[in-house]
């Protein structure tokens, strides 16, 4: 049987993308490939890692990648799922293919602004929402 290959794409790769591809891993098994990646590769966000270290998914030694890289391989997908928020969703890449393509809008955790603890908060609700997200549609399939 062949896995179903999901590409989960935002802006840099550096968090929303990051966390939908280890919820997916996580809660899909192995039914699925996933991979995902920016419309330039950023740097992963620290908030990210502080946010999914605290419920066991280490993510602080993924790359970031470029979706062209992954174009330029000629890799296809069954789905393309973009993550960005709607102030950002113009800069979210529209990747070439057949692919089925959603999007579930998110906010930018590096936009957060104020202290370390605030931008923390409101990075775990992401975080939350995005695995919520990946559980129905889980459930959808």
């Amino acid at each position: 049987m062949d896995k179903i290959r999901v590409l989960f794409v935002c802006v840099h790769n550096s968090a929303r993308s990051q966390m939908a591809e280890a919820f997916l891993k996580k809660h899909g098994g192995d039914r699925f490939e996933v991979e995902s990646a920016g419309i330039e590769s950023g740097r992963l966000n620290p908030l990210a890692v502080a946010v999914m270290k605290e419920i066991r998914l280490d993510i602080s030694q993924n790359k970031t990648k470029s979706v062209m890289d992954y174009f330029k391989q000629g890799k296809r997908y069954d789905y393309v799922i973009t993550v960005c928020d709607e102030s950002q969703s113009e800069r979210c890449p529209v990747f070439p293919g057949r692919a089925q393509k959603l999007h579930w809008n998110f906010e930018d955790p590096s936009s957060f602004q104020g202290m370390w603890e605030d931008r923390v908060r409101r990075t775990r609700e992401v975080r939350d929402r995005i695995e919520e997200r990946v559980k129905d549609w889980l459930e959808s399939l």
